[in-house]
């Protein structure tokens, strides 16, 4: 079974956290997915740092830049990531923008993710009828699944569109902003949790954007299977560093 699959598998609400590569220091990515495996989340996405980073607020933007400063590059995560799967067992999402895949040529991208472990993909500007019409069949050669967003705004036949040919889970996106930590979830947030839930999609979901805590954790994960945290995890890491990762995991699973 597919390492997406088995985290969906384990009861409890999943808790999956997101990084850039190359942040704090270049060769930070090994130590953080140790540290995360062993403060005992179910699954980690690892950002591929990128110029015009669109979807991200100031906090991933910033470690985006700060990972280019320290000379992350593709080739260099996939170096990184040669041996991981000798001590990572984690499901682990390479996250990113279209370019750099295409500039790096899709199959080869494709490839090299098969050949370090890489479980699936998010691709927030890869369109899903554009995947689904020239994608698809070469990331399931190699393997791969790759994830989709949603967000408030998506329409219900886009939403049953994406659920028809989607595997692993549905990135639902909290709000239409930008990614970034905030304290709580109003109401309008709420209702779109129901009323997605309601649709009894056969893909399970996730939700991301603005989870910061153990109160937002919670709410978030009300009507969805789990939850992903990116902002607040690399505002963690700039303040108090690597070492301390288990007090975040901590804070949140309280």
């Amino acid at each position: 079974m597919q390492r997406i699959d088995q985290a969906f598998q384990k009861p409890g609400k999943l808790l999956s956290i997101y990084f850039s590569a190359g942040h704090p220091q270049r060769d930070d990515t090994l130590p953080i997915l140790t540290a995360l495996q062993d403060a005992g989340v179910d699954m980690v996405e690892i950002g591929l740092p990128f110029s015009d980073p669109l979807a991200d607020g100031p906090t991933i933007q910033e470690s985006a830049t700060q990972a280019l400063k320290n000379g992350m590059t593709t080739a260099r995560l996939f170096d990184q990531l040669r041996n991981v799967r000798q001590t990572i067992h984690l499901p682990l999402v390479l996250m990113g923008y279209f370019n750099p895949i295409l500039q790096y040529g899709v199959e080869a991208f494709c490839r090299e993710c098969a050949a370090v472990g890489i479980d699936g993909l998010i691709i927030p500007d890869l369109p899903v009828d554009v995947y689904h019409e020239q994608y698809q069949s070469l990331f399931e050669q190699y393997g791969l699944y790759n994830m989709f967003l949603i967000s408030p705004q998506t329409s219900e036949a886009r939403i049953l569109y994406i659920d028809s040919v989607s595997n692993g889970f549905i990135y639902m996106v909290s709000s239409a902003s930008v990614t970034g930590a905030q304290k709580t979830f109003g109401d309008a947030q709420q209702a779109y949790f129901e009323r997605i839930a309601k649709m009894e999609l056969q893909t399970p979901q996730l939700v991301g954007f603005g989870i910061s805590n153990a109160a937002t954790f919670q709410a978030a994960t009300t009507h969805a299977k789990g939850a992903i945290i990116g902002s607040a995890f690399i505002q963690f890491l700039n303040e108090k560093g690597v070492d301390r990762i288990p007090e975040f995991i901590e804070q949140i699973r309280s």
